[in-house]
């Protein structure tokens, strides 16, 4: 009885379209704690996260010397109006920590949409896509990264993948 319900609450989830779930700080370290020598020298996107709110963004931001990461890259996604993206190249201002003057804003033409044209230029230059992606679009999310041969790390509810194996 609780898978049903389970499963009920999931295709609502889906149908409605809520599902924007801020995965926790203490989840993303401890599992990308595993992966540290697979982020060095590495380009990191992070294209489905509200880069100002999002953990995946501060445990980059907080680990990029840590991580030796090359670049840190997120977009964000306004619905029907031109989106930014933020950039970490460096320690600009060399005090030994990644702060706001270090972070690089540009305007997006578009809407930050993983899916748009402009969205999948910057994911093309990346090495690592890490992110947990809307569960409505989950499928469409994975087959994408897959067309594009792109390395990816996805912190999800267990339940995104058995959407995404098992229903039709």
């Amino acid at each position: 009885m609780k898978q049903k319900t389970s499963h009920k609450n999931l295709t609502k989830a889906k149908t409605s379209k809520k599902d924007e779930f801020y995965t926790q700080l203490s989840d993303i370290e401890r599992e990308l704690k595993h992966y540290k020598e697979h982020f060095k020298d590495k380009i990191v996107l992070c294209n489905c996260d509200d880069p100002e709110e999002s953990n995946f963004w501060k445990y980059f931001a907080l680990n990029f010397e840590f991580l030796g990461l090359k670049k840190l890259i997120a977009t964000h996604f306004r619905n029907g109006i031109p989106s930014y993206k933020l950039e970490i190249v460096k320690d600009i201002n060399k005090d030994g920590k990644i702060n706001k003057l270090d972070i690089i804003k540009t305007t997006l033409k578009q809407n930050g949409d993983f899916r748009s044209p402009e969205c999948i230029k910057i994911m093309k230059e990346s090495d690592i896509v890490v992110t947990n992606p809307p569960f409505s679009l989950f499928r469409e999310y994975v087959a994408q990264l897959i067309e594009y041969n792109k390395k990816f790390i996805i912190i999800a509810h267990q339940n995104a993948i058995y959407e995404t194996v098992c229903w039709d």
